[in-house]
């Protein structure tokens, strides 16, 4: 991916995803479970491996869901 930041003009300095797979997050969805909302579209969430701040802003999530995440953005809720 690259991109031009807003009003300067120029190319911004990011890193580009090749042969279809994201660099960052290897184009993965991970399940975690909702621990906190916060403010802001965002929550706390339990990956397994410790706590992280993702953004819930795409999805109807609550606390003790479990959701898909990518990239930090949350992209659907598992349903049992």
């Amino acid at each position: 991916m690259t991109g031009e930041p807003a009003g300067t003009g120029r190319a911004a300095a990011m890193p580009e995803c090749h042969d279809e797979v994201c660099i960052t997050c290897s184009d993965t969805a991970v399940q975690v479970r909702v621990l906190q909302l916060l403010d802001d579209d965002l929550a706390i969430v339990d990956t397994g491996a410790g706590h992280e701040e993702v953004s819930v802003a795409l999805v109807s999530a609550q606390v003790g869901d479990t959701i898909l995440v990518h990239a930090r953005e949350a992209i659907g809720v598992v349903r049992p």
